[in-house]
């Protein structure tokens, strides 16, 4: 499906091992679904890096996968929506702040504008 947003914003990150569980499932239960009730919020998927090869030049290459192993796109509005009301409180709702975000680390933001 093509992005229809004018913007992405990319959260990307690591957890503790023994936290991975608990991540995944605040992560899938209440803090996506909540920052995608913002407004200016257009869709959320959640990603995890890999290993891969492709060809290049003739040659197949291969790239381990490097930084954080999670990671988040949001498809919003613009830069506004990140600094809304509505964001700050949908961050820092549920279990996310106080049970899982001590426990990540590696911890990257980006902020894209499709041309």
């Amino acid at each position: 499906m093509p992005i229809k947003s004018k913007y992405l914003f990319v959260a990307s990150m690591d957890v503790d091992a023994d936290k991975e569980a608990l991540f995944n499932e605040v992560d899938d239960t209440e803090h996506i679904p909540l920052l995608s009730k913002v407004p200016g919020v257009h869709a959320v998927s959640r990603m995890m890096g890999e290993p891969f090869a492709f060809s290049i030049g003739g040659e197949e290459k291969k790239i381990a996968h490097d930084g954080p192993r999670y990671s988040a796109i949001y498809e919003i509005d613009g830069p506004h929506v990140l600094v809304s009301p509505e964001w700050a409180k949908a961050s820092e709702a549920g279990r996310w702040a106080t049970q899982v975000r001590p426990f990540t680390r590696n911890r990257r933001h980006a902020l894209y504008r499709l041309r």
